[in-house]
């Protein structure tokens, strides 16, 4: 056999570290290092996930700096504790200590020995309360014993027995941050360490949208949650709406007619949502919808959040992470089935694209139809791909380019309407317009990041995103417009609408961590541009509008509609934005347990309008706004699990809107204070956010009630409350995540004297949501499992006059899988009850949107 030499590749983009070992000295058996996920991983692989080993110096590139770095301990730790984790397909031996950095662990002494496994815990001393030795019985059904009991000089030995032979159940040891694999049975002539994540916790530590910087969620001065790939996949998420249904305080407000989705955050509506940190222009919202498949995970972030965003509403920003390339294959098909004719297919493939591992892949590909449950004769269908390459040109520069396409044609859906104070007494089935009209819309981005460390404190990252959307209604359609009584009748309008949006984001800055003293600073300063072109096109026929009788109705030959050039053109408008932003943020931590985060920003905007019909709005107008938005946050720890914290932002949004009479609105401004607790019930494991808020917008964009187009500022919206979540493991297989929010949001100040004390719309007073699952981890039934969940909002107002409401409504959802070895089968149902209710509504009496009736999806996958 050829001798190997020890060598070690570090590459953090891709989130890896490789271990070259000979074979002879690990007896053909290896480790496998699974490192916790950080925020910008995916599928255990990140951006940066070498990040905390910066704690014990520069990343190694030898042996002897890997044992260098091992060495820097200087005093064993003192293990406490030992617990057993049984999950379907593996073993986890958990060594509890307050000093887990100091563990180290001697991956010469991963052996096999006759049917057992032996590991070597190096610089610990086994200190239990109640014995000497850790021994269990069985765990597993392969497995006799598990043995941890005191080695020689500062060591801690671990024995895992199989009943006649070598256990073939995965056993991993943790010791804090890492997790070795005693077992992974390599034949080849090189085993590998590999620097991966979990892939199936509900418990993210870490997240970046709160700072730009991968940061423990422990040490953010905001409430943030993260919904991870696994609750996405276990509750088989297709839409961005059902996704959020877990985040506290955050409600659906409708898909804009079929060309996008609404949302609101702690009561403010339009919450902008950001790809990958690159935040979408108003007028995109999010145009062809999320791709949920090519999703890792989306973070919410409540609260004021300019300081790195820009012009953003003030409830806060929804963050969408999509999935990176995996410096090992995997590859994943998955089909699923459902009611009403629904049927997807996709594909997830990653891997090196070359022998050195430098160049890595990922192609994300599906196809989805269903029929809707409205009575629309069209069902909708969808396309979308999403490569991307990351090239480690070198270990300290790495460069990643992404693209996504997505093509959509579905119903043209515009909801119900309001009759009265309340919706329609009509069927949820029933569509307002005609049964026949369609939206066409097409949604195309492509990127870059590229980023080099100067050292181990120092890195710069430049970003880039074009982005391209577009919509068509695909001719002439019946607009329906506002009832004129409760007769039923409905007026409705022929229209001809299409439109389209490119963009252009280049994102700049530079990260470093230095001290003053015994202060430690990570800096980032940084600077956005934005540049983006907006048309929009509308023909409205308002001589001859078409009557439809809600309660009778008699939908039209399209044959009979106007012909498109008949119409006449009321929006021929162009809008041209740019953007500049300069920002500077400070985390500094001034003892162990108190860290401060401060920033502020410089944001300037130039807005440019041009009509050439000019019958809504003005033939050109020009507007240019800046201001300067402060951020300071404080983070205090009395004990290591819990963490105490205030914060206080600004915000700052153009206003974009015009009034009837195409006059721009003057910005938005907001301002936000929040106190919180965050803790850990379980470390590592489980977690809960408590948070109080008290938000103030000005000159708040609406909807003019009286105007089909047109906006109105309505002085000051305030907004005051609670939000809750928990999120993690509560025993070996039961996982939860559950959130709760109370909102008192109102208008405080309008020039229109009726509107103050109304509350805002589609916000809830309580709003709530809980799933939890159980996977059987031992016996017979290994690998099967159970869901459950609801979905409670309460009852809301349906516009800014406070008109009517939409009721409350409490969904039921219910799952049920199996999982074996690379595939696993899933089966949900959704509305478990088929309660008819009202979803969502985005402020107007003509657009409330019905949920689903009860809805069963199956899915089967498989890895390899």
């Amino acid at each position: 056999m050829a001798k190997h030499l020890w060598s070690i590749s570090l590459t953090t983009l891709a989130g890896t570290a490789l271990l070259t070992m000979p074979p002879a000295a690990a007896e053909t058996w290896g480790a496998n290092i699974h490192y916790p996920k950080h925020a910008d991983e995916s599928e255990g692989n990140s951006q940066d996930s070498l990040a905390r080993l910066q704690e014990f110096g520069q990343p190694a590139t030898s042996l002897a700096e890997w044992q260098a770095q091992l060495d820097k301990a200087d005093e064993a730790a003192q293990v406490i504790a030992v617990e057993l984790a049984s999950q379907a397909r593996r073993l986890e031996i958990i060594l509890k200590t307050d000093q887990e950095d100091l563990l180290q662990v001697d991956a010469t002494q991963f052996r096999v020995e006759g049917n057992s496994l032996l590991a070597t815990i190096g610089n610990a001393n086994l200190n239990l309360t109640d014995a000497e030795v850790f021994t269990a019985a069985n765990p597993t059904a392969d497995i006799a014993q598990v043995v941890v009991s005191p080695g020689e000089n500062n060591t801690i030995e671990i024995i895992v027995t199989g009943n006649n032979t070598p256990p073939t159940t995965p056993v991993t040891v943790r010791t804090g941050f890492f997790a070795y694999a005693l077992n992974s049975g390599s034949d080849a002539d090189e085993l590998r360490i590999l620097v991966t994540g979990d892939q199936d916790s509900y418990l993210v530590p870490d997240a970046s949208t709160a700072t730009r910087t991968d940061t423990p969620l422990r040490d953010i001065p905001h409430s943030i949650q993260v919904i991870p790939r696994q609750i996405i996949e276990d509750q088989q998420a297709i839409r961005l709406e059902d996704v959020l249904q877990n985040a506290a305080g955050v409600i659906s407000l409708g898909n804009e007619d079929g060309r996008g989705s609404e949302f609101s955050i702690r009561g403010f509506d339009d919450a902008p949502v950001l790809r990958d940190g690159f935040r979408l222009p108003v007028f995109a919202g999010d145009p062809a919808g999320a791709e949920v498949a090519n999703l890792e995970r989306v973070e919410v972030l409540r609260g004021p959040a300019s300081i790195l965003y820009g012009q953003v509403e003030p409830g806060g920003v929804i963050s969408l992470v999509t999935k990176q390339p995996l410096s090992e294959p995997y590859y994943n098909i998955q089909l699923q089935g459902g009611s009403r004719d629904f049927l997807s297919s996709s594909i997830d493939l990653s891997g090196p694209l070359t022998e050195d591992g430098r160049l890595l892949y990922r192609l994300n590909m599906l196809y989805r139809q269903e029929d809707s449950f409205r009575d629309y004769d069209n069902n909708l269908e969808r396309f979308f791909i999403g490569p991307s390459l990351t090239f480690l040109i070198d270990d300290r520069t790495d460069l990643n380019i992404s693209l996504e396409y997505v093509k959509d044609n579905e119903p043209a859906n515009f909801g119900t309407i309001a009759l009265g104070d309340t919706v329609a007494p009509v069927p949820l089935e029933r569509v307002t317009n005609n049964p026949g009209d369609i939206i066409e819309q097409t949604y195309f981005s492509l990127g870059y990041t590229l980023e080099h460390r100067f050292n181990d404190n120092w890195q710069l990252r430049n970003q880039f995103r074009y982005i391209s959307s577009s919509f068509d209604y695909g001719g002439v359609f019946p607009f329906p417009a506002f009832p004129q009584d409760d007769s039923g009748d409905l007026p409705r309008l022929f229209v001809a609408r299409n439109g389209e949006m490119n963009a252009y984001s280049l994102y700049t800055n530079i990260q470093g961590t230095f001290k003053t003293g015994s202060i430690k600073h990570t800096l980032l300063a940084g600077v956005d541009l934005v540049q983006w072109r907006e048309f929009d096109f509308q023909r409205f026929d308002f001589a001859a509008p078409n009557v439809l009788n809600l309660f009778n109705p008699d939908y039209p030959d399209p044959a009979t509609f106007p012909a498109d050039e008949d119409i006449p053109i009321v929006v021929d408008r162009i809008i041209e934005t740019k953007q500049l932003g300069i920002y500077l943020q400070d985390q500094i931590d001034l003892t162990d347990n108190l860290i401060v985060v401060a920033g502020l920003r410089y944001d300037a905007v130039d807005f440019m309008s041009t009509d050439s019909v000019a019958v809504f709005f003005e033939p050109e107008t020009e507007q240019y706004n800046d201001a300067v938005i402060p951020r300071i946050g404080v983070v205090y720890q009395p004990i290591e699990p819990i963490s105490l914290y205030a914060s206080y932002a600004r915000s700052f949004s153009p206003n974009f809107a015009t009034d009837a009479d195409g006059n721009i609105l003057p910005p938005e401004e907001g301002e936000g204070l929040e106190v919180g607790i965050r803790g850990e019930m379980i470390k590592n494991r489980l977690a809960a956010t408590l948070a109080y808020f008290d938000i103030t917008k000005q000159n708040v964009a609406t909807a003019d009630p009286n105007n089909l187009i047109g906006s109105v500022a309505t002085g000051e919206q305030r907004s005051r409350g609670i939000d809750f979540n928990l999120t993690g493991e509560i025993l070996p297989g039961w996982n939860i995540i559950a959130s709760y929010a109370y909102i008192d949001a109102e208008v405080t100040e309008d020039n229109d004297i009726d509107l103050v004390g109304n509350r805002l719309f589609g916000a809830p007073e309580n709003s709530a949501s809980l799933w939890t699952s159980y996977e059987i981890q031992s016996g017979e039934l290994q690998g099967w499992g159970l869901g459950l969940g609801f979905n409670f909002v309460g009852e809301r107002q349906g516009d800014l006059d406070n008109t009517f409401k939409l009721d409350s409504y409490f969904v039921t959802n219910a799952a049920v899988f199996y999982r074996q070895d690379n595939w696993q089968f899933r089966l949900n149902i959704d509305n478990l009850f088929d309660i008819d209710y009202i979803e969502s509504n985005n402020g107007s009496r003509i657009r409330a949107y019905p949920g689903d009736p009860l809805t069963v999806r199956a899915s089967f996958s498989y890895t390899f």
